[in-house]
């Protein structure tokens, strides 16, 4: 397959992620815990690195690599995720922190303690019984292995 066809695939699949991602989100009102969060990084990655790389066609190579272990992380994060949910795994210390960086006075101290963090073990929405943790780590393995396979074979 075209190299070209491969890497506008994948900034319409990362496009098309995020907008499902902050869909439930901010329309369906499902709030994520902060694995949640983190594990939209890649996308948000790749989506930058991939249109510099295809405007400035420099350092093709590393920048796929650069994409490449994002999507890596976001695989063992999303996995480390699912197994939160299944109960294989114990919550981290990053599950239960609810950090606020939005504090003016100390009312706003008060409301940001008394506001308890999404859990990461709690699944608020499913598609076909899976959660949206399970279908990134998925979706993260595949464009993993295609990332890899472009970048053999370039070389």
């Amino acid at each position: 397959m075209n190299k070209k066809i491969i890497l506008n695939s994948l900034i319409f699949l990362s496009f098309i992620a995020l907008s499902f991602a902050y869909f439930v989100e901010f329309v369906l009102g499902h709030e994520p815990c902060n694995l949640c969060k983190i594990e939209r990084v890649p996308y948000i990655g790749s989506i930058v690195i991939i249109s510099f790389l295809i405007f400035t066609n420099m350092w093709e190579k590393i920048l796929l690599s650069i994409i490449l272990l994002l999507f890596v992380f976001g695989a063992v994060t999303s996995v480390y995720h699912v197994g939160i949910e299944q109960g294989v795994f114990s919550e981290s210390l990053l599950c239960e922190l609810g950090l606020n960086t939005n504090i003016q006075n100390p009312d706003d101290l008060l409301k940001s303690l008394e506001k308890t963090p999404i859990s990461c073990k709690d699944v608020t929405f499913k598609i076909f019984g899976l959660s949206l943790a399970t279908f990134n780590a998925f979706l993260s393995i595949v464009i993993s292995y295609i990332l890899l396979r472009l970048i053999a074979k370039n070389e």
